[in-house]
This record gives structure tokens, C-alpha cells and sequence, in this order.
């Protein structure tokens, strides 16, 4: 049944997402976020007030359901109509590039002079030493500074 058919009282039962879900099959394209919901708000006889305390909480409720896929132009649609392609390719070439990206470091650590490794290595050993450092603070009570 159209939801403009149905009785006030059964469009209050339905939920937001269930009236944008019926919605979108009736239209059978996509619609953005005020179009959506201004349909809703129009069937349940909501004033303009409530449309604008509420349109936030209804495109929140679209994020979060699988029902509803955001497109790029700023429209939904339901997720049935579209179809996901996931680019296997992409993720091997980024593998690649980690690969690559490790090989060069590598390569670079040994061209480096001993020297330059000894450098390196004081560095770390100096961080170290922050942390044992950390290990001597300890909270100072008030009557303590009194003293």
C-alpha cells in the first residue's frame, strides 16, 4: 500500500527509517536528506519546527543503517540497488609499495657509516633513559611543600 494511502495512525507505528526505506521504493531514485525527510514529516502532519529539531537525528539514523547507502551527490538510495566493487589490485599494489618502501630502508641502513649506526643507537639509549627517569617521579602531598 502507498504510505500516502495509509492511515495516520499506522504511519505514526513506523519508524523513520522504515517511512525513508518506503520512501525510496516508491520514488524508485535516489532523494537527499531534506527531501526525505520533509516527505516523513509531511505524512505524520509535523510542524516546520519539528522538521528542524529533528532532521539531524534522521540523517544520523541514515549513517548508521545498513539499509541506506550515501551516494557522492549528497543523495541516498537503498543499499539493494547498488552493488560494491572491492578493487583487489589496489590492495596488492599497496603491499608493493610496503615491500619497496622496506627494501629501500634497508638498503639504506647499509650504506650508512658504523658511525652513523653509533648515532643512531645513542639516541635510542637516551630515550631509554627518559623512561627510568619517569620512574623516580612520584606525587608530592601538600603538607610536604609546607616542609
Amino acid at each position: 500500500m502507498k504510505l500516502n494511502k495509509m492511515p495516520k495512525e499506522e504511519l505514526e507505528q513506523l519508524s523513520y527509517q522504515e517511512l525513508a526505506k518506503e520512501i525510496l521504493e516508491e520514488e524508485g531514485k535516489n532523494l537527499n536528506t531534506p527531501t526525505i525527510f520533509r516527505t516523513i514529516c509531511d505524512l505524520l502532519g509535523m510542524s516546520d519546527e519539528d522538521y528542524t529539531n529533528k532532521i539531524g537525528d534522521f540523517y544520523t539514523s541514515l549513517t548508521t543503517d545498513k539499509n541506506f547507502v550515501s551516494l557522492g551527490d549528497g543523495t541516498w538510495d537503498l543499499r539493494d540497488r547498488h552493488s560494491i566493487k572491492v578493487d583487489l589490485d589496489e590492495e596488492e599494489d599497496e603491499d608493493d609499495e610496503l615491500a619497496e618502501t622496506e627494501e629501500e630502508l634497508d638498503d639504506e641502513l647499509d650504506d650508512m657509516a658504523p658511525e652513523e649506526l653509533d648515532d643512531m643507537n645513542d639516541v635510542n639509549d637516551d630515550l631509554g633513559d627518559m623512561d627510568d627517569e619517569e620512574e623516580d617521579l612520584r606525587v608530592i602531598e601538600e603538607d610536604e611543600l609546607e616542609e
